[in-house]
């Protein structure tokens, strides 16, 4: 270490990938965390805070890189919030996000579980999104190199908000999440706002025309695209006009107007400007209808081995009531109703809800109902003995993981087979050690939807255990 004012480790060497993207070290028994950081490599680090049981640092010069690192290949890495692991092997990735579920399951669940496979991974590894969230600013993101330079602090910014920064975005001019012409309609928005000096968003004073937007893309080329406006203004439909004429390949053109201090348009009327007002993405033989407020897996490939998975794990012969806890708009409920007797969804989402009777219908599927509420009032005895005792349960809840009562009512349902979709290892091994008092873990198998980033999607079987372990 060298002076007070500030603090540097030298040759210190990275261990480990932890939570939320940041790597491990260790100094003298503290715990150290360092963005940007692969395990195995040896960097001075600048200690940015230090607390009683850990520091955060930020490699100052990384004298020996990892073996497992590479180059990554977008040009806001680093400065971007997201896609936080791009400079590690994609391969290397794979094994840190199965690691951080064997320590979920084991050393903090104290789980007793079957060997966890290698992650079912990505291909592609690049622009495997279908929706993408942008924010406009009316002050970007400076980097440190700009911070002296008066003519560019008032600069305008269209891209992700800067992380624990809310009014300020960093200007994304290439995204490697989402396919063309997702670039080139973003940039060239910024493009046309600018020079017809439409004004962009401020949250602090919540003022401004050009709020946010919203790509949404399917497998076959299919393109929505949601312009959220801050006020009513006559420049609204010269811009959307010039859009459609700029871009054919939209073939659902929409708008909002969001008055609100707040950036939700799920309670917002949603106006068709041009084309139709959904997007249909295929899996399978079916056929999912999206709309603009819509729920869908964002990656739409893997969502397919995802819920192949799922329903593999349930082992449905065709005679089975299976209830489809969490279901969102109902993909897996349909994606699974042609192998069971009965599908049961339900959702505290009533918009969602919608959607799903919508999908059924659209698809010929007769033997679904989906109820919206909430779930920890909505499934008890009355409602079993309403719509059927199920053989299965799927389970695939948001990612702070099942409520109590929820989790009592299972054991009390004792369902032949429980099948637990989750994106977070650690509520799902909280769960899962509750839900041991009546059943066995008898395969695992985790999913990798985000690429580059530390998030993982894992679907667990549960076994009811035979009455006289019980």
């Amino acid at each position: 270490m060298r002076n007070r004012e500030e603090i540097i480790i030298e040759d210190l060497e990275i261990l480990d990938a932890g939570a939320e993207g940041k790597a491990i070290a260790r100094y003298n028994d503290v715990v150290v965390f360092v963005p940007h950081a692969v395990p195995g490599d040896i960097a001075d680090v600048k200690i940015m805070k230090k607390k009683r049981r850990f520091m955060e640092g930020s490699i100052l010069r990384l004298k020996h890189p990892s073996p497992l690192r590479i180059e990554p290949v977008c040009k806001h890495f680093g400065v971007c919030g997201g896609c936080k692991w791009q400079c590690m092997k994609y391969a290397a990735q794979l094994e840190f996000k199965r690691k951080q579920i064997a320590d979920n399951f084991i050393r903090i669940g104290k789980l007793n579980i079957p060997e966890i496979p290698p992650v079912a991974g990505a291909d592609p590894i690049y622009f495997y999104r279908n929706k993408l969230e942008y924010a406009f600013a009316d002050r970007r993101w400076l980097l440190p190199s700009e911070l002296a330079d008066e003519s560019v602090r008032q600069s305008e910014g269209l891209g992700f908000h800067v992380p624990n920064v809310f009014d300020k975005v960093i200007d994304i001019t290439e995204c490697h999440l989402q396919a063309e012409p997702s670039n080139s309609i973003r940039n060239t928005i910024r493009e046309y706002c600018t020079e017809h000096e439409l004004s962009f968003y401020n949250t602090r004073q919540w003022t401004g025309l050009m709020r946010n937007l919203v790509i949404r893309t399917t497998s076959d080329g299919q393109v929505m695209l949601i312009v959220v406006f801050g006020h009513p203004d006559d420049a609204i439909v010269p811009m959307l006009k010039y859009l459609s004429e700029r871009f054919p390949e939209i073939t659902s053109l929409n708008y909002v107007i969001n008055e609100k201090k707040n950036d939700t348009i799920s309670d917002l009327p949603v106006t068709l400007f041009k084309g139709v007002p959904y997007l249909e993405e295929q899996m399978e033989d079916l056929t999912f209808r999206i709309g603009p407020i819509s729920f869908y897996q964002t990656n739409s490939k893997q969502a397919y081995k995802l819920y192949s998975i799922a329903r593999d794990f349930a082992q449905l012969t065709g005679a089975e009531v299976v209830y489809d806890l969490y279901t969102g708009t109902g993909t897996i409920a349909n994606f699974v109703a042609h192998k069971a007797l009965k599908v049961v969804g339900i959702e505290y989402v009533a918009p969602a809800i919608e959607d799903a009777k919508l999908n059924s219908e659209l698809n010929h599927i007769n033997n679904t109902v989906f109820y919206a509420g909430d779930m920890a009032k909505v499934l008890n005895t009355k409602f079993v003995k309403d719509n059927g005792h199920p053989d299965v349960i799927i389970t695939d809840p948001p990612r702070a993981g099942m409520h109590p009562d929820v989790i009592r009512q299972l054991l009390e349902i004792e369902a032949g087979r429980v099948v637990y979709v989750s994106c977070n290892p650690a509520s799902q091994a909280r769960d899962l050690a509750l839900l041991e008092e009546k059943y066995l873990i008898t395969k695992i198998q985790p999913v990798d939807m985000f690429p580059h980033t530390h998030h993982i999607e894992n679907v667990v079987c549960l076994e009811l255990k035979p009455a006289e372990n019980l």
